[in-house]
């Protein structure tokens, strides 16, 4: 329990969508038990619902719950769907400023900043490109630090100054795309004109 008690304390920050009187499961563990399932290979509700099944009586006893089933996966993936994205991404970078502060190696390391297209994130239906991402990662601690969705109609440039601006990490080695090395790099990228 010792081991999961930070996460846990952030995890509970995160507010509950649901009415007072349907919270039979408490939020902050259906997130860890959720965060647990998939980093041990589950890539559905069904199988978190399977992960909390198979160590219910393990996780009771650890973290003192009285839990007599585990969840139906159309609770995890209310539960899931109704979530404040940017509470959860704040409790994510939280642990991982934690753990980073624990782990890092004095004088730090250097930070690499990369944008990713999600694939299948397109919305036809919708009209919505799909979704691109900015990471940060900490090269000495292999730790994802942060993520910050990239805006449709921008790109990577105000998002990454953005996002460092927001991390604090002034001194710091950040290592970035030939995209960010521009004159102005405030702006988006310019187009050559056509000769």
């Amino acid at each position: 329990m010792t081991a999961f008690a930070p996460l846990l304390s952030l995890l509970e920050e995160v507010p509950d969508h649901r009415r007072a009187e349907g919270k039979v499961y408490q939020l902050a563990y259906v997130l860890l038990f959720s965060i647990l399932a998939i980093v041990s290979g589950g890539n559905s509700y069904r199988s978190i619902v399977t992960f909390i099944e198979m160590h219910r009586l393990r996780l009771n006893e650890v973290f003192g719950l009285t839990w007599r089933r585990a969840p139906a996966h159309t609770v995890i993936r209310y539960i899931l769907q109704g979530l404040d994205c940017d509470a959860v991404e704040t409790a994510f970078r939280g642990h991982a400023k934690l753990l980073q502060a624990a782990h890092a190696k004095p004088g730090g390391g250097s930070l690499a900043i990369d944008g990713k297209t999600l694939r299948g994130s397109f919305d036809a239906f919708r009209d919505r490109a799909a979704a691109h991402l900015l990471g940060m990662f900490a090269t000495d601690t292999a730790l994802v630090l942060a993520h910050s969705e990239v805006d449709e109609k921008s790109n990577e440039i105000p998002a990454a100054q953005a996002l460092l601006a927001e991390l604090g990490l002034a001194g710091h080695l950040v290592t970035l795309d030939a995209l960010h090395c521009q004159r102005k790099p405030s702006s988006s990228p310019q187009r050559p004109a056509p000769t």
